[in-house]
């Protein structure tokens, strides 16, 4: 038997042959092209990648500090808003104030025209009934309720305004 009727032999000149035709045409290289190409592709969308990563924390990091912003500029307002509501509260309070102030002088004004008209025993009834009646006109017209009612439309006129 002679060493080109084996079956190893022809199984090893076929795969020498094979690699031949490989070698022949240049295939090794055509290999090394298409996996230098594949990752150059590779490389590039990486580098996009990284790129858009980078894009995307800068992104997030804007919208951050322009809610950090609006966050800032919302209390501002709302502190504007309160010291503006204080204040008029304080004038509101102050108007009444020198409202209940000009009434009760008009009726004290009108107890002394009163008193200079009657005599001594009705001045002083009519002094008494004046002053009863100023009372209850100022426990009426300076309620809580009216407090509350004055500082809720002062406030929802105010808030009128900022809207």
């Amino acid at each position: 038997m002679s060493i080109f009727a084996t079956a190893e032999f022809w199984v090893a000149a076929a795969f020498f042959g094979f690699i031949g035709v490989l070698v022949y045409y240049n295939v090794p290289s055509m290999i090394v092209k298409a996996l230098d190409s594949r990752a150059d592709a590779i490389r590039q969308e990486l580098d996009e990648a990284r790129r858009l990563r980078e894009e995307a924390q800068q992104l997030l990091s804007d919208y951050q500090r322009k809610r950090r912003e609006a966050e800032e500029e919302a209390n501002a307002i709302i502190e504007q808003a309160k010291r503006e509501a204080e204040a008029l509260a304080a004038e509101t309070r102050k108007s009444l104030q020198e409202s209940l102030e000009r009434r009760t002088k008009l009726a004290e004004e009108k107890i002394a025209r009163a008193e200079a008209q009657a005599l001594n025993e009705v001045r002083a009834a009519a002094v008494d009934s004046a002053i009863a009646a100023a009372e209850r006109i100022i426990e009426r017209k300076v309620t809580p309720e009216v407090n509350a009612r004055l500082v809720d439309q002062s406030m929802s006129e105010l808030k009128h305004k900022l809207n």
